[in-house]
């Protein structure tokens, strides 16, 4: 037979004769996938209608789509062991290849009559392709590296019949794909997300979060600085991430459509009460929105034309979930949207053009819009039965309804971080508040409280952050959300410390809430720990106030003892507090005030931070368990710590007593040396980190309240190479010991 080939496209079978193929299928269970696609090569020439194209199609779909269904109705990990003979014989004959080529023909063929093919037999083909990317490794892989059929996807985008198919099949490909696509390089994309409708939009969300997600994010308080700062110097421009996130903020209405997504409402009419429960059925294998689009779509249709059979999703739904899907999918529907379009902008407001971003959705009113969902979609109280995703169980991070709450916090969390607009997260009555706490103190108001415009603040009676304040205090001990509910409160307070803010919380008794968590609940999860050791912090530093609460709270020496336990079980997560309680007595200590007296005499925390040999084992503590090699995003704060306490005792000319003190640790360890060289060394590093990074100065400058050429200067100080020098390192480190000098780059 002769060796037949159109386009780069070789069929293998064309080589063997048509009986034998046969005589082959019967004994290898092939099911006729040769033969089909025999058949389905041949009427697809180039000059072809393709009109017996989509018969044969019909006859392998339901093939394939019964081994995909496996897959999704059963324990993955299962499915993933177990062997899908029917799309590994499709893919071995060449099935994929051959699919990629009829799509694509259209585009390749240069002659003034275009080929048309029709939308049933796109959506057949995109249907087939992504059941046999689920089942066979290794196919998704191959569809990823062929770059011209990842961008030529994206065009077929524009046909609403044949969207749903596309984002399926685009997202499992930049899933595996190992170069993030460049969006700037698909065909007219201002205009093709211009085309879509907003559910459309929600689920074109879903796709963009990996194009514009620094592929490590992940993992990177666990990434050494070390290793990052290298990365760094290598990619001297943007990155792909980067420069995708700028291209989608150039889209003419692109971030007030994704805060009109965000912020819409679902029906009133949808009832709230027992839909987990009608979905019981059917729930296990729902993946996300794109899944509950096709099921929608299906009932849809079905109801319009109930005696066709509608062929569209074969590969999705099976005739008992064909039936009739209850109304109150929509309110689980709106859930997964909101999901993906929540991740886009919390992404967007971490990245480059911050200020921008921030900009608009405070524009276009997200916060409010946001407030006005929290009680009744947002931290809607959950059924006895959640809805979970196969394999998950309810408490699992992956539930939709969890997943949108933890979206949510950190949408607030990086919406708060070091920006004068998290004061929309306030209504107007509790920002009259905040102003008459400061003239009550007689200290000058906020300027960004002043400047902040009524007219894009929360609504009601509540705002987003008395809001949280309340669900926060009565979630469970073993709840998952107290870390980042913790993390989300205390962005508001991070930055250039206002006494204003921290009352506005202490009269809501979050300092008697985190307390309670922390002593008498004795939190175990290290996460949580660090979490409200880190609002703690920002909650008491330099108010006299809070520290008054505090010694009511903690009244007695046990309970005392449980919270240092607590403190020095980790000192990694609870450094942040360490450095609160230093910078406050040193303050407190320095002022005539008599409550402020009264206060430092009897509060225990700060008596205990007062005695010297405490400061003393907190520095040596914290010194010894960083290293350079070992610095992370996570622990460097460990360093700063210890930076701070050195630096309180240069202004009181005792930094020479403090080295010595260290020196005789040493001695006492049995080991001289060993401290001081490693502090050396992370000094060093210190220098090399922070004196190229405004943004990580300015927020050193900010939360200690020490000017940063200060922290420059007391490390020139220490790492002075003069023995001679009484606050130089070296001078206290005896010559047989030394070993300062050893290079820490990283290759």
């Amino acid at each position: 037979m002769k060796h037949l080939t159109h386009g780069n496209y070789i069929f293998p079978s064309l080589q063997i004769t048509e009986a034998l193929l046969k005589e082959r299928d019967k004994q290898a269970k092939w099911n006729g996938i040769p033969l089909l696609l025999q058949k389905l090569y041949e009427h697809s020439h180039p000059n072809s209608d393709f009109s017996q194209c989509q018969s044969i199609l019909k006859e392998i779909s339901p093939l394939l789509s019964m081994e995909a269904m496996v897959y999704v109705t059963e324990d993955r990990k299962a499915a993933q062991e177990s062997s899908f003979p029917n799309t590994y014989t499709f893919d071995l004959f060449g099935g994929v290849d051959l699919l990629v080529e009829i799509l694509m023909r259209p585009t390749l063929i240069t002659q003034k009559k275009k080929q048309k093919i029709s939308d049933d037999l796109i959506k057949d083909c995109l249907s087939i392709l992504y059941n046999t990317c689920i089942c066979t490794e290794g196919v998704t892989r191959r569809l990823a590296e062929r770059n011209d059929f990842v961008l030529f996807l994206f065009t077929l985008m524009t046909n609403k019949k044949t969207f749903l198919q596309t984002a399926t099949l685009i997202e499992d490909i930049l899933g595996v794909k190992k170069e993030m696509i460049q969006l700037d390089d698909i065909p007219n994309l201002a205009s093709l997300v211009s085309s879509f409708d907003q559910q459309q939009l929600a689920n074109f969300c879903r796709i963009l979060a990996v194009t514009i997600s620094e592929l490590d994010t992940g993992s990177d308080d666990k990434h050494t600085l070390l290793a990052k700062n290298a990365q760094q110097k290598k990619n001297l421009g943007p990155s792909r991430a980067e420069i995708n996130q700028a291209t989608l903020l150039n889209i003419p209405g692109f971030i007030e459509r994704l805060c009109k997504l965000a912020t819409r409402k679902v029906s009133e009419t949808t009832g709230t009460s027992s839909f987990l429960q009608e979905l019981e059925e059917w729930y296990t294998w729902l993946d996300n929105a794109l899944v509950l689009d096709a099921l929608m779509r299906v009932a849809n249709e079905e109801a319009e034309q109930s005696s066709t059979e509608s062929s569209d999703e074969s590969g999705l739904a099976n005739t008992s979930t064909r039936t009739q899907l209850p109304q109150s999918m929509k309110i689980m529907h709106e859930i997964m949207y909101k999901l993906e379009v929540l991740y886009v902008l919390c992404v967007l407001l971490m990245g480059r053009q911050r200020n921008q971003v921030h900009k608009m959705i405070a524009e276009f009113r997200l916060i409010p819009g946001l407030n006005n969902l929290f009680d009744k979609l947002i931290w809607r109280k959950h059924s006895a039965s959640a809805l979970v995703l196969h394999g998950h169980n309810q408490n699992c991070d992956c539930s939709p309804d969890i997943t949108l709450k933890i979206q949510f916090l950190r949408l607030l969390q990086s919406f708060s971080d070091h920006h004068e607009n998290k004061y929309l997260l306030l209504n107007s009555q509790e920002l009259n508040e905040l102003s008459a706490i400061s003239h009550k103190a007689n200290i000058p108001e906020v300027d960004a409280v002043v400047n902040t415009d009524r007219s894009l603040v929360c609504d009601g009676k509540r705002g987003l952050l008395t809001r949280l304040l309340q669900v926060m205090k009565k979630e469970p001990a073993e709840s998952s959300f107290r870390f980042w509910q913790a993390r989300a409160v205390e962005s508001f307070l991070r930055g250039t410390t206002s006494y204003a803010d921290q009352m506005f919380l202490l009269k809501r008794g979050l300092l008697e809430h985190i307390l309670y968590c922390i002593v008498d609940s004795e939190c175990k999860s290290r996460d949580v720990l660090q979490s409200y050791f880190d609002l703690l912090g920002e909650l008491m530093k330099f108010n006299i106030d809070a520290f008054k609460r505090f010694n009511k709270y903690i009244n007695t020496d046990e309970k005392f003892q449980i919270f240092l336990n607590q403190i020095n079980s980790s000192l990694v997560d609870s450094n942040m507090l360490v450095r609160c309680i230093t910078l406050s007595l040193d303050r407190f200590e320095n002022q005539s005030d008599a409550k402020v007296a009264e206060v430092l005499s009897e509060c225990r925390l700060l008596s205990y931070m007062s005695q010297m040999s405490m400061r003393m084992s907190f520095l040596f503590r914290l010194i010894n368990i960083i290293h350079v090699q070992t610095l992370t995003q996570e622990n460097v704060s460990c360093l700063n710590t210890s930076l701070v306490i050195l630096m309180l005792a240069r202004r009181k000319e005792k930094l020479p007593f403090y080295l010595r003190t260290l020196q005789q640790m040493e001695y006492t360890e049995k080991y001289p040396g060993f401290i001081l060289n490693n502090f050396h060394s992370l000094l060093r590093f210190w220098q090399q980190h922070y004196l190229n990074k405004d943004k990580d100065s300015t927020c050193l400058e900010n939360s200690s309240c020490i000017s940063f050429t200060y922290w420059k200067e007391t490390v020139s100080i220490l790492l002075s190479p003069d023995r001679t020098s009484p606050c130089a390192i070296v001078s206290y480190i005896d010559e047989a010991y030394m070993d300062i000098d050893r290079d820490f780059s990283e290759e």
